[in-house]
């Protein structure tokens, strides 16, 4: 299992949805309720685009330093393996993907009342927090200030609104998602290497069940972001966003996302295996 702090906070990029600001335009209610919210715009206008768009990196250095990790491949190569795992994920296609189940799942009601929310102050400046969490470059921050916040909020509201956090927002469940695709590349790289081929489904169902195990390691450093994410969020702006979080409309767009990004990460990972079984399996019986 690969459980290190890199991966779990870049995990928790993909679980924290941000929310910037959505301009909508209509010069009525009644003009407003009519037009129709094109969930591209929703999709683009959020830190989701810019998570998104991250993804190829992101995923590229999990692979590349869990292979490092093993020590069963030279560094060269597992850096060259980060290449092509970073040229499997297409950023727009993601996108596109889910926006295209945001536009099909929600109800213009739904679509409208998620823009109305990020047109608020209090959802553009959690929207920059979560943004600023979610940078590769501060992952190492969070884990080393892990027990300084934690000792800092404690026994407090903040800490003890996690469950709730967690609950409206998917965390830890889209963080265990993204973390069985990052091993499931993971293995379907290393089974390039190995002359006792195993097939993606094998693979997959052994990865998956091993979900409860990485629930218990995944949650604590998702933990650790919410506290390190919103340690300047007030507990009022905290609960305008957890409201929003609940409602209809929020609670729609946040599963929907969530579920969509998923799907649209598992896809590449298969032809992962398949394009290093090509290229490098032969290198690998020549050594």
């Amino acid at each position: 299992m690969m459980g290190g702090n890199k991966i779990c906070f870049f995990l928790m990029s993909a679980a924290l949805l941000g929310n910037p600001a959505l301009a909508v335009a209509a010069t009525s209610p009644a003009a407003k309720q009519q037009q129709t919210v094109d969930a591209r715009q929703v999709l683009r206008a959020s830190p989701m685009d810019e998570i998104i768009a991250q993804y190829p990196a992101m995923m590229s250095q999990g692979i590349r330093d869990g292979l490092k990790q093993t020590g069963q491949v030279p560094p060269m190569v597992a850096d060259a393996v980060g290449y092509v795992v970073s040229n499997n994920f297409n950023p727009q296609k993601i996108e596109q993907q889910v926006a295209g189940r945001l536009q099909a799942e929600l109800s213009n009601g739904q679509l409208q009342a998620v823009a109305d929310w990020y047109n608020t102050p209090v959802a553009q400046k959690i929207s920059r927090a979560e943004v600023a969490a979610s940078a590769p470059a501060v992952w190492s921050q969070i884990s080393a200030q892990a027990d300084q916040l934690a000792q800092r909020f404690g026994n407090t509201d903040r800490a003890k609104s996690f469950v709730r956090f967690d609950r409206a927002s998917h965390a830890t469940q889209s963080a265990v998602d993204t973390t069985i695709a990052v091993q499931l590349g993971l293995a379907s790289t290393m089974a390039a290497f190995s002359s006792n081929s195993v097939n993606f489904e094998t693979l997959q169902k052994r990865i998956e069940s091993q979900r409860p195990v990485l629930k218990g390691v995944v949650e604590q450093q998702v933990f650790n972001s919410y506290l390190y994410a919103y340690q300047d969020i007030s507990g009022a702006e905290m609960e305008q966003y957890l409201r929003f979080l609940e409602s209809d409309g929020g609670a729609a767009f946040t599963r929907v996302v969530s579920s969509g990004v998923k799907q649209a990460v598992i896809e590449p990972v298969e032809s992962i295996g398949e394009q290093l079984g090509q290229f490098l399996a032969p290198q690998a019986t020549t050594k």
